[in-house]
């Protein structure tokens, strides 16, 4: 945050006219101005808003009230020796009018000349094209752990209650992702209730966390109870998620140990793929976003990238968090000359975010195509592996089927062999759809399940290995070439495959 305030002071005194802050907290964009005056004697700041015109003037209380042309014109005849920024709040509401827009391209030249500033503050306003060359853009990211710390003991200790050092860190690493205003919020509601901060408002904390997310229209928030025990097989990619997330400690940081990037699954539908992402936030006791890509692609020219830098801005700050990009392949797949170009600049921007990013974000993508994949997504650097999960072998169909028995009907013994030789091809869901397939062929004659349901079942599904071979065939060959590491040990160790 320090160079966040170095780069505003170094702004305002290098004479930048028009300043675009954009970030929804007017409070902390107000105080954080505030502190950069005080840095900067004899500078003041004067503050406007529609209903109250200007604040922090002695000369001029409430001048431009219901007239946003007039505060401009006050700040253009104010003398250089009273070095003023100037916080316009919602003023963005007014640019589309002809003549503050001319007005503030006239002073983004003319206060050249002079020790004033314009500050803008907006959460989700896209400047025009007009307006290119004469704003600069500054995005005030959300508080840091820092931040967040001194924040929760300024609130505790006014409220008469000292936190035990270790509730406070947990506090903190709870309230990452949540603005400042939340966590007031949160912590006005705990002082409310039970008159002190505690280790039981992280679950209040949680539940905004969820509202946080669940106002941005792109990410979801996913509740999820499924563990690694869930998945049959895998054991290469059970393996290698487990040396991962050692290197998430300050053990590893220490060591010199970069945080993990992400990964890359590929594989035909029905694998595990999705499944393997629930179970790495729930193993890892992280938060789960999926990011749904489609949601990205605004209909206004730089909404789609806007909505780029802001999705980053909240997964970054809800790390450490699992971010779950599923079918990647289906969202940047086709053509970007049919969409302008949008989906390939978001994918750009994707991109060098994943090659240059240093939080605590693991990236989880999953894709059933190969082909469909944009080539920069594959280089190396983009994610730490790239696995292919692919269809499950005899020993590893045994295990998947006696999961899923087990959940279902944990007292029911099963001789698995002839199911498992007859299920050659058939993939982790289809698997699971024959025991639940056989459970209905019993429940329906009102007896316990038998293997012969399980044989009738698998007799009556056309596995995906035979409706799309030449697909499965394609991926197959590409990993072959060693591009992709094998999720199974048994498929690293070429074992034949029936």
């Amino acid at each position: 945050m320090k160079d966040w305030e170095n780069n505003l002071d170094l702004l305002i005194r290098a004479r930048t006219p028009l300043i675009l802050i954009r970030s929804s907290e007017e409070l902390r964009v107000e105080e954080l101005l505030e502190q950069s005056a005080k840095r900067m004697k004899p500078r003041r700041l004067v503050v406007w808003d529609y209903i109250n015109g200007i604040k922090g003037a002695i000369n001029s209380p409430g001048l431009g009230a219901s007239q946003p042309m007039a505060v401009l014109q006050w700040l253009q005849k104010i003398n250089s020796d009273n070095p003023t920024t100037l916080l316009l709040k919602d003023f963005h509401r007014f640019c589309e009018d002809p003549g503050i827009a001319r007005m503030l391209k006239n002073l983004s030249i003319d206060l050249r000349k002079t020790s004033h500033n314009i500050v803008l503050c907006s959460g989700n306003w896209l400047p025009p094209n007009d307006f290119d060359e004469a704003l600069t853009i500054l995005d005030l990211p959300l508080p840091n752990q820092f931040q967040l710390k001194e924040l929760l003991t300024n609130i505790s200790n006014a409220s008469g209650n000292n936190l035990d050092q270790e509730v406070l860190e947990e506090l903190t690493r709870a309230c990452s992702g949540l603005s400042e205003s939340r966590v007031r919020l949160v912590a006005a509601r705990a002082l409310a209730q039970r008159g002190t901060m505690g280790k039981d408002d992280l679950k209040e904390v949680l539940e905004e966390k969820r509202q946080n997310i669940a106002r941005s229209e792109v990410l979801e928030y996913c509740e999820t109870k499924a563990t690694q025990s869930d998945i049959g097989g895998l054991d290469a990619l059970k393996n290698w998620l487990s040396q991962r997330y050692m290197a998430f400690s300050e053990e590893a940081k220490r060591f010199g140990l970069p945080l993990p990037r992400g990964v890359l699954l590929l594989g035909p539908q029905g694998t595990g793929k999705s499944l393997t992402a629930k179970a790495i936030a729930d193993s890892w006791s992280m938060p789960l976003l999926r990011l749904d890509v489609g949601r990205l692609f605004a209909g206004l020219v730089g909404a789609s990238e806007a909505r780029t830098r802001e999705t980053i801005q909240r997964a970054e700050a809800m790390a450490p968090c699992i971010l779950w990009i599923d079918e990647i392949d289906k969202a940047f797949g086709g053509d970007s000359r049919s969409d302008g170009g949008t989906s390939q600049r978001v994918l750009a921007n994707i991109l060098t975010w994943m090659a240059e990013k240093t939080s605590a974000v693991f990236v989880v993508a999953t894709a059933n195509a190969i082909d469909r994949l944009p080539p920069e997504l594959l280089r190396k650097g983009r994610f730490d592996e790239i696995f292919m999960l692919d269809l499950p072998s005899r020993e590893e169909r045994f295990s998947i089927l006696a999961l899923h028995i087990n959940q279902r009907r944990p007292h029911t013994e099963i001789p698995l062999e002839t199911i498992v030789d007859r299920t050659g091809g058939f993939s982790g869901a289809e698997l699971e759809q024959i025991v639940i397939e056989g459970m209905h062929l019993a429940f329906a004659e009102k007896r316990e399940l038998q293997e012969n349901d399980l044989i009738l079942a698998s007799s009556q599904l056309v596995p995906l290995s035979r409706t799309a071979k030449e697909q499965l065939e394609s991926l197959k060959e590409w990993s072959s070439t060693g591009r992709a590491r094998p999720a199974s040990i048994n498929l690293g160790r070429n074992f034949q495959r029936n």
